[in-house]
């Protein structure tokens, strides 16, 4: 055999190995985009009352899906504050096809047999903020005790002497939603003994309306001169109950939680004392990952289930809880304005800008 012809023989051979090559690449991304087309995931938030589902929990989560899977499909669905419709939307999500559910239930006791449903069609259903009852494989919150805890310390902080003078008003949030038995437990671990309290309320929905006509009513019953703060679980009732002290002539320490720009804002101009930050990021790219890795039919890391959590109907479930921040007037610009929540414009609006000065954010 010449040299030549050697040479031809083994240039045939090299092309016919990159071809190969390419045809196995090829196969491989194919694949790989065949696999992230066929992760489905349902996105399932509660309400748009409170501004942090639309603003800022949505975006992020599928953000970070399509990050992960750039093929993946997102189904998004918001109850607007009704278990029954969330209900409905569950069958939805199933009925379309969807692999895994982020589900942030209105009701953590109703939508149990939804979750069932699911687990009984293989779905699997990551709980995102709110621990909903029933065969959950994965959740994701922050410490809601803590967050309660941080809460009452800062009341009493701020209430300080008068503590023995009066008593205070609490408003813990909806009866549905587990976080806030968490979040009550959390304050009244610290507040029982310290200070009477004279009303004591739940808020259904979360509804800051309902709590404008909770707080003149614990007004009207106890005094204005009798009460010397206000436990608020949330800054969506926070904004009721501040209208109610201003149409009363009061301003008392108030607290809230969610970290929403107008409860800055109030914090600003002082009717509002402290907020709980509990930073949405971390929390939506930890759900979006979970969901990702169970779409693909893998075992979660284990860097995204450090600890397990009891559900209400007793289940264990793998999870990861972060942990919250307290924002007052003097660390608004290291906390919400680092964190990307908000900037100092956005913030600082021509009726804020004084506030904003003495502040030091201007």
């Amino acid at each position: 055999m010449t040299r030549t012809v050697r040479a031809a023989i083994a240039l045939v051979g090299t092309a016919a190995l990159s071809l190969g090559a390419l045809a196995t690449s090829g196969a491989q991304a194919t694949g790989e985009a065949a696999a992230q087309e066929d992760v489905r995931i349902g996105l399932l938030l509660p309400e748009s009352k409170t501004t942090r589902y639309e603003k800022f929990d949505r975006p992020y989560i599928e953000a970070k899906i399509k990050e992960l899977a750039p093929g993946a499909r997102i189904d998004y669905y918001n109850a607007a504050e009704s278990a029954t419709t969330q209900q409905q939307q569950v069958n939805t999500a199933l009925a379309k096809g969807n692999k895994v559910l982020i589900l942030d239930a209105v009701d953590a006791k109703s939508i149990q047999s939804s979750v069932e449903k699911a687990n009984r069609a293989g779905v699997k259903v990551v709980a995102y903020d709110r621990l909903a009852q029933g065969p959950v494989d994965a959740y994701v919150s922050y410490d809601n005790r803590k967050v309660g805890e941080l809460q009452g310390r800062a009341l009493l902080d701020a209430i300080g002497d008068k503590a023995d003078d009066g008593e205070i008003v609490m408003h813990n949030g909806s009866p549905t939603d587990p976080n806030a038995a968490e979040f009550k437990a959390g304050a009244h671990s610290v507040l029982d003994g310290k200070v009477k309290i004279g009303k004591e309320y739940d808020t259904p929905n979360w509804d800051p309306n309902n709590a404008n006509q909770q707080m003149s009513g614990a007004i009207s019953a106890l005094g204005k001169d009798r009460i010397v703060g206000v436990y608020s679980a949330n800054d969506g009732l926070a904004a009721g109950i501040a209208t109610a002290l201003k149409a009363a002539g009061m301003n008392v320490p108030l607290t809230g939680q969610d970290a929403q720009l107008d409860a800055i804002q109030r914090i600003l101009l002082g009717t509002q004392t402290i907020t709980v930050e509990k930073p949405y990021k971390p929390e939506a790219d930890i759900a979006a990952r979970m969901a990702v890795e169970l779409a693909e039919g893998k075992p979660l890391s284990k860097d995204l289930t450090p600890t397990t959590v009891t559900s209400g109907s007793g289940q264990k479930v793998p999870a990861t809880l972060l942990t919250p921040v307290v924002v007052n007037k003097d660390n608004i610009k290291d906390t919400v304005v680092k964190d990307g929540l908000y900037t100092v414009q956005e913030i600082c609006t021509p009726a804020y800008a004084d506030a904003c000065k003495q502040a030091g954010l201007q």
